[in-house]
């Protein structure tokens, strides 16, 4: 990045992006709601780790909100909070993975499957709604990258549900968690090192 005040986007592209933002919380929240009961009664690793994801997501949401009208330095340091917290979930998925292996029972494929399909539907929703913006200051790079991210994460629960269901086994179910884990690692260093560039630049504040 030469000089992050040389290509930014306006900081307010707009009313559109906050009913973008508007619409991606609601439906983030909501999926939160039905993965984290689905992936309880499935007994779920993935699932459980996709909704805690769904969760983290309604909050970056909310708080891009909160921002959206601030200084680019602002939303930098609001960018590399999230980024952080990113990281710190992929830590706990990778926690919750390590005790289901040792002491998870097989979930329920069939839940697994059609509730990731929902999901899908969702996060692929969203992820056309902000695409337009995927190219913006970091912090709404790391909103595009939330939406990308569980969007590849569903197609991976679907696989899970596929091999639980052929094989009877746990492992295909923590597989996925590690992955949506490995997700969640990768956005944050995205993130992180986006925001840190932005940070570093004095004088590059962008008011809307």
């Amino acid at each position: 990045m030469s000089n992050c005040c040389d290509h930014e986007l306006p900081a307010a592209p707009t009313r559109a992006y906050r009913r973008v933002l508007v619409a991606a919380l609601w439906i983030n929240f909501v999926m939160f709601m039905v993965e984290v009961v689905a992936g309880w009664f499935a007994d779920s690793a993935a699932l459980q780790a996709d909704a805690l994801d769904f969760l983290g997501d309604a909050g970056s949401y909310a708080v891009s909100l909160l921002v959206l009208e601030r200084s680019l330095r602002a939303r930098s340091r609001v960018a590399l909070a999230k980024g952080v917290m990113m990281g710190l979930f992929g830590v706990f998925v990778l926690a919750r993975a390590l005790v289901h292996a040792l002491w998870g029972s097989v979930p329920q494929p069939e839940t697994m499957g059609v509730v990731a399909v929902v999901a899908l539907v969702a996060n692929l929703a969203v992820a056309r709604m902000l695409y337009r913006y995927r190219d913006g200051d970091s912090n709404m790079r790391s909103v595009w990258l939330c939406s990308r991210n569980d969007a590849l994460a569903n197609l991976a629960v679907l696989l899970a549900a596929s091999g639980v269901f052929a094989l009877g086994s746990s492992w295909p179910d923590i597989l996925v968690a590690l992955v949506i884990a490995g997700l969640a690692l990768s956005g944050a260093a995205q993130v992180v090192g986006h925001a840190l560039r932005e940070t570093r630049q004095p004088g590059c504040r962008t008011t809307t």
